[in-house]
C-alpha cells in the first residue's frame, strides 16, 4: 500500500513544478496533457488544452502527484500540509528560503524542544509547509 498527496494547482501546475524544482531539486518523473489524453471522451475546459491533466514528482524519496484542475480557480490547501525533513540546520535554512520565496512564514524557522530547525510557510502557490531537521537515524 502507498499513500502519496496529489496536488491541484487551480491552472498552475506547470509553473509549480518549474518553481520546486529550481528551490528544492524537485524531478518530474510524468506528465500528460489534456490534449494528450487517450480518451477522446474526456474533454477539457476551454482554454485548457495545454494545461497539466496528470503529473508526477520526486522531492527526495517521496513522489507526489499534480495537476491543474478543471478550471483557473485559485487552489485552496485546508486541512493539510506538506512535510519536509531534512538532514541539517543548513538544509533547512535553504530549503524554508527557497518554498518561502514569494510565500508568507507562518512560523520563522527556530529551534524547538524535538528538533534543532523547524520552521511553517505556505509557498506562492498556496501549499502549506512545514520543515524540520530529521532526528538522525541510531
Amino acid at each position: 500500500m502507498n499513500v502519496q498527496a496529489y496536488v491541484t494547482f487551480g491552472g498552475r501546475c506547470e509553473e509549480a513544478l518549474k518553481f520546486y524544482k529550481a528551490a528544492i531539486g524537485a524531478e518530474v518523473t510524468s506528465l500528460m496533457r489534456w490534449k494528450d489524453s487517450p480518451d477522446p471522451a474526456m474533454k477539457p475546459p476551454p482554454g485548457f488544452e495545454n494545461k497539466i491533466m496528470n503529473a508526477a514528482f520526486r522531492i527526495g524519496d517521496t513522489e507526489l502527484m499534480a495537476d491543474d484542475g478543471m478550471a483557473e480557480k485559485p487552489a485552496e490547501f485546508k486541512g493539510m500540509t506538506l512535510a519536509i525533513g531534512v538532514a541539517d540546520d543548513a538544509e533547512a535554512k535553504r530549503v524554508f528560503t527557497a518554498l518561502g520565496e514569494g510565500g508568507k512564514v507562518t512560523m520563522p524557522l527556530m529551534k524547538t524542544f524535538w528538533t534543532s530547525s523547524f520552521g511553517m510557510l505556505t509557498d506562492k502557490f498556496g501549499v502549506p509547509w512545514m520543515v524540520n531537521v530529521a532526528e538522525p537515524k541510531a
